[in-house]
């Protein structure tokens, strides 16, 4: 008989991965309401005091990346890039 072990990992919502997925879902939810035909890659990268956005969009909408990043950030409780 074969031992499996199963382990999951979990994290908070200020956690660096959490936060990245909430700002490309933000993004995302923006241009989808504005198109609903919006094709959207998009994902982020952050450290302290930085965050990037990268990928490919195909839409007739337009997001305010910078003004979403900072609201999602603030959101979750940031107000410092310290």
């Amino acid at each position: 008989m074969s031992r499996r072990l199963f382990t999951s990992e979990s994290v908070t919502e200020g956690h660096p991965d959490k936060m990245a997925d909430q700002i490309s879902d933000a993004i995302l939810d923006d241009l989808l309401r504005q198109d609903p035909r919006s094709r959207v890659a998009v994902e982020t990268l952050l450290t302290t005091g930085q965050v990037h956005v990268a990928g490919e969009v195909t839409t007739e909408g337009f997001a305010d990346v910078m003004g979403i990043v900072r609201d999602v950030v603030k959101d979750i409780g940031y107000d410092s890039s310290e």
